[in-house]
């Protein structure tokens, strides 16, 4: 088992300032969530805005994570692509920078076939000698990495799990039957971390945990404690500040929430744009029952 792998992961926002990325508001978050107990990082996901960063703020974020947490907790740089020869070069450069292991969404919009997947991951994975995650989100590709497909793809050397963002428990158990015993799998989706560690998953990769690091881990390490009755409570506790953070597309909330809280500045990338009053309203009250603004 790789047991860095585990746990409580942020899926961390990319802070923006003038159009650049901000780069001491970053340092300061990794600062947070290490005294906070977050387990791990992933800069350049989703939650990232990986999709409008340049090449060179995309490396930029992914050193800056990298030399920031300095050893003390696991970076998992998000380093997928539509495009395999793109996606090989983005997972060289986080090697060559020191990351931990790499996230690979699957290929968004091309629309893969099952065998057009397994060669995508597989370019990348003989590629680069570090350990990689699939990110399996089908609401956000438009393709499915089937539990068989997953179980092939596991079968090559240095990918060591999944990131699992179908939101389909019978999926996850599919895949943990499939794979081998030592494969990570993690929720991509705060909403089913509980569950998917009920069917055996080793953790989360989690938009909550930008505001609520704490709790987060501590819910995950509850559960690995042995205390479900904790880790139950912890889940209904965050549940409505996770339903928060879905109010609109991820990460116009979370990084809302964050400037808030006075973390960053509200500033993110075209086509993601400003809340709406109504759902800004409702963050808001949510953030003052939680005692975060």
């Amino acid at each position: 088992m790789h047991d860095k792998f585990t746990g409580s992961i942020v899926a961390l926002v990319t802070p923006f300032k003038n159009g650049q990325v901000d780069e001491p508001a970053l340092k300061s978050l990794i600062e947070w969530h290490i005294a906070n107990g977050t387990d791990g990082l992933v800069p350049c996901g989703t939650t990232g805005e990986s999709a409008t960063l340049s090449h060179d703020e995309h490396e930029r974020v992914v050193e800056i994570t990298i030399q920031s947490a300095a050893g003390r907790i696991p970076v998992i740089a998000g380093t997928g692509s539509n495009s395999t020869k793109e996606a090989i070069r983005l997972t060289k450069s986080a090697q060559q920078a020191g990351a931990d292991a790499a996230l690979l969404i699957s290929p968004y919009y091309n629309k893969p076939t099952q065998d057009g997947l397994y060669q995508h991951f597989k370019a990348i994975s003989e590629a680069v000698d570090i350990p990689l995650f699939l990110y399996n989100i089908p609401g956000r590709t438009a393709v499915n990495i089937l539990p068989t497909t997953i179980a092939r793809i596991a079968e090559l050397e240095n990918v060591i799990g999944v990131k699992e963002a179908t939101g389909d428990l019978k999926q996850v158990a599919e895949t943990i039957a499939a794979c081998p015993k030592d494969f990570i799998i993690l929720s991509g989706d705060d909403f089913t971390t509980l569950p998917l560690l009920a069917l055996g998953g080793h953790g989360v990769i989690s938009v909550v945990a930008n505001i609520t690091p704490k709790e987060t881990a501590a819910m995950v390490d509850a559960w690995f404690a042995g205390n479900l009755e904790e880790s139950k409570r912890l889940h209904y506790h965050l549940l409505p500040l996770t339903q928060a953070m879905f109010l609109e597309t991820s990460p116009i909330p979370v990084k809302t929430a964050l400037s808030l809280m006075g973390k960053i500045d509200t500033e993110m990338r075209l086509p993601l744009y400003q809340m709406s009053n109504a759902n800004l309203g409702k963050l808001k009250e949510t953030l003052i029952q939680y005692k975060l603004i």
